[in-house]
């Protein structure tokens, strides 16, 4: 169910194994990508759009159904019923990967702590590969592992409301915070979704929790693995901290300076709270704590993610384009109130029915200018009118040249929109992209107009 990279990865993955495979969408074929269209000729797997025929519901064993697939559709309801299995492409590659896992899972900062973990493994000498909601499907990479590979996952709620067994040797849980509440009708419902990376662990294993989150911090006490809890507001006595300027380390009456904020190139205490879950994990791997502090002295910003793009007339533009929740904009706006000058937000796109309103006391401390895109920018007009001026744009290139215009000497403009991107972007990679191509325009325009 779903033709997207995990459908295709998921086609073609039981088409060897010799499974009769059928791959549907509910957008017509025409539509469909290249890759998952010819998966037909080449593996002659079935492909389905629009309903599907109720003489087939009968003949299904298994459905594997995409993240993007809520799992209340016709064809996993029936089958369930019938005693077959539903599940999703992650469930799939727990079941044919050997060595151990590192899932991480959070509301905000998963794709930086995953790639971070990745290099703090791959740098310290230990076999590794990285995976998952970070772009690249867990299948893809099942066949690739021995019982030596540390495969570290970045998991979202929708892909792990469909594991059965997945098991990570250390699960991981940054935050959670309001997301997603087009999918979930509560936000138990989505906290549920987090809690179950943890449900097949055992003493085993590890749980590295966030101890100032009060969702994640409350899970501590009732989980069957060992925890390891990190904090950046208060010194812990056992496990990970921020004192000061160092990140330090605790555990059996000890403690270590593992690095300090002034060797971070990531910005903002969110990445602090990123940088001591990784190295909670790089220390549970086996990693050492030298090399550790080397890779984090050269680990920059994942591509849209506070990505400093360039500077025009003294004016900064940072892309945050992954920032799709209200709570990744607070961390990307507490990040650069750090910065002299005030910030021009892009902000808007298509909304999840999270509230606007924890936006207002940065927006009204630190925010000169609110540049409003994308669907559901009368509803954050109606919910933040009052706390800055609020600058109308009707495209990106549009949004950048008020926000630049706007600006003062000193300032930053930020796209960080609290929105998904689907209103006017195939994904938020493809609104992060379109940002920083109007942005290098806007510069070369800039200078041709000096000279």
């Amino acid at each position: 169910m779903g033709a997207g990279k995990s459908g295709v990865a998921s086609s073609e993955f039981l088409a060897k194994k010799g499974a009769i495979v059928a791959l549907h969408d509910k957008k017509e074929i025409s539509q469909w990508s290249q890759e998952a269209c010819s998966l037909k000729e080449k593996y002659k797997v079935g492909l389905m759009d629009g309903k599907i025929p109720a003489w087939l519901l009968d003949q299904i064993d298994l459905v594997v159904i995409s993240p993007g697939v809520p799992k209340s559709v016709i064809p996993a309801k029936y089958v369930e019923r019938k005693d077959g299995e539903v599940i999703g492409e992650v469930e799939l590659a727990y079941r044919f990967m050997k060595g151990q896992i590192v899932g991480i899972t959070g509301s905000n900062g998963k794709t930086t702590t995953t790639s971070l973990i990745g290099e703090l493994l791959k740098n310290a000498g230990i076999q590794c590969q990285v995976g998952g909601n970070i772009g690249t499907p867990l299948l893809s990479l099942a066949e690739s592992t021995t019982e030596e590979t540390w495969t570290v996952a970045e998991l979202s709620s929708f892909q792990l409301e469909t594991i059965r067994d997945f098991r990570p040797r250390i699960g991981i849980c940054l935050n959670v915070t309001p997301n997603h509440m087009d999918r979930y009708d509560l936000f138990t419902d989505y906290a549920a979704a987090k809690h179950r990376l943890f449900m097949n662990q055992d003493s085993e294993d590890l749980a590295i929790l966030n101890a100032d989150d009060e969702i994640t911090s409350s899970w501590a006490a009732s989980l069957k693995a060992n925890v390891t809890l990190f904090s950046t507001s208060r010194e812990l006595e056992e496990g990970l901290f921020l004192r000061g300027r160092d990140l330090v380390s605790r555990a059996g009456g000890k403690e270590r300076v593992l690095t300090t904020r002034d060797e971070m190139t990531l910005r903002g205490v969110h990445n602090v709270q990123n940088i001591l879950a990784g190295l909670a994990a790089g220390l549970a791997c086996g990693a050492s704590p030298e090399s550790m502090r080397e890779t984090i002295r050269d680990f920059k910003a994942v591509e849209h993610r506070l990505e400093f793009v360039t500077e025009i007339d003294a004016v900064k533009f940072y892309n945050d384009s992954k920032a799709t929740s209200v709570d990744a904009t607070l961390k990307a706006l507490e990040a650069l109130s750090e910065e002299e000058g005030k910030i021009n937000l892009i902000l808007g796109g298509l909304g999840k029915n999270a509230p606007y309103k924890p936006l207002e006391d940065l927006i009204g401390s630190n925010v000169r200018n609110l540049i409003l895109i994308g669907d559901d920018a009368d509803n954050i007009e109606s919910q933040l009118k009052g706390t800055a001026e609020i600058i109308r744009g009707d495209s990106m290139k549009d949004a950048v040249r008020k926000g630049f215009e706007n600006a003062a000497r000193g300032d930053s403009v930020l796209l960080a929109p609290a929105c998904a991107s689907f209103d006017m972007f195939k994904s938020f990679g493809e609104r992060g992209n379109v940002f920083k191509s109007e942005v290098n325009g806007l510069k070369s325009r800039t200078a041709k107009n000096d000279s």
